[in-house]
């Protein structure tokens, strides 16, 4: 991995992120450190990402990182984004999760302008954004985080109203979150597919890594389409009570 340009950049990226100075292990595995204020996780849960064969893992105290390596320390490394396996070495009362982590190298970059499709934009926090994240369920509308993009908007429109739209919000480390969504009676059409082109083009002409997080097969197809590569994945657990 250590000639891996998009790894490299993958792996610091998530280190900024951790709280505390902590690195990927060169020879694999976890490594574990307490990191209350870390952003691989909500607070108080553990947050662990894994990307190529090491994997960075936070915790929110001493006592909860320490339980954690010890637990983990008999894990192979796919398994430590593996919700069973982690429960069945540590106590487990809640799991968000996998989602898996893609990347995408410009050269790598497939950009997607299907014929008789206009992208248009719209600035982030839009009304018609607003209206498309109203009329998808609460599970749809969590998992894109349209709501929370920095970058404008770029839309398909049918009508007076906006069936797919993406953007990206502004990561440290000069990283782009994609965020994608179609309104449900418009999916598979290849809708996604033109807004994250969009999206993604901009990001990189900006000179930003973009970064696509999702859980969904049909999300993670839209992403490969357009030339990102997964790299890892994440998972975060909210520690239970010891039996």
């Amino acid at each position: 991995m250590d000639n891996d340009p998009l790894m490299a950049r993958a792996r610091r990226l998530w280190e900024s992120l951790a709280g505390v100075p902590v690195s990927f292990a060169p020879s694999g595995g976890p490594v574990v450190v307490t990191a209350p204020a870390s952003a691989l996780a909500p607070p108080s849960w553990v947050g662990t990402v894994l990307l190529g064969d090491a994997a960075l893992v936070t915790a929110p105290t001493e006592e909860v990182a320490h339980g954690v390596r010890r637990a983990l320390r008999g894990l192979p490394a796919h398994a430590l984004t593996e919700p069973g396996a982690v429960a069945g070495v540590l106590p487990v009362a809640e799991v968000l999760g996998p989602a898996a982590l893609a990347y995408l190298a410009p050269a790598a970059f497939r950009p997607y302008e299907p014929p008789q499709t206009a992208v248009a934009t719209l600035p982030a926090g839009h009304a018609d954004l607003l209206r498309l994240l109203a009329a998808v369920s609460e599970e749809d509308a969590g998992e894109c985080g349209l709501d929370e993009i920095t970058s404008p908007a770029f839309v398909v429109r049918e009508g007076a109203g906006v069936v797919a739209a993406a953007g990206y919000r502004d990561w440290p480390g000069e990283a782009a979150h994609l965020c994608v969504l179609t309104a449900p009676h418009a999916r598979g059409r290849g809708l996604a597919r033109a807004v994250a082109s969009a999206a993604t083009a901009h990001a990189l002409a900006a000179g930003r890594l973009p970064q696509w997080r999702a859980r969904p097969e049909a999300s993670r197809r839209v992403a490969r389409a357009l030339g990102y590569r997964e790299l890892g994945s994440q998972l975060s657990v909210l520690p239970g009570a010891a039996s």
